[in-house]
C-alpha cells in the first residue's frame, strides 16, 4: 500500500488539528534516509515507512489503511 501526504495531512489524534506537521515530517525523512520530495510527489511504501519502527510512522501506516479499507 502507498502511504500519500494526504493521509499524513489528516492523521487524527496528535495535535489539536488533524495531521503531522510539514517540518516534523521532513525531518523525520531525513533523519531515515527517505526522499521527502518523493512522497510528496507519489506517496511511499507502508513497508518502508513501517520499516523504520518509529510509533509515529506505524500509526500514520495504521491510518493509512483505516482509510483506505474505509472505516
Amino acid at each position: 500500500m502507498i502511504v500519500t501526504l494526504a493521509h499524513l495531512r489528516s492523521i487524527p489524534g496528535y495535535g489539536p488539528k488533524p495531521g503531522f506537521c510539514a517540518s516534523g515530517s521532513r525531518a523525520f525523512f531525513k533523519r531515515h534516509g527517505l526522499d521527502w520530495d518523493a512522497f510528496r510527489r507519489q506517496g511511499i511504501e507502508a513497508e518502508k515507512l513501517a520499516g523504520t519502527g518509529d510509533a509515529l510512522a506505524l500509526a500514520l501506516v495504521d491510518w493509512a489503511n483505516k482509510v483506505e479499507s474505509g472505516e
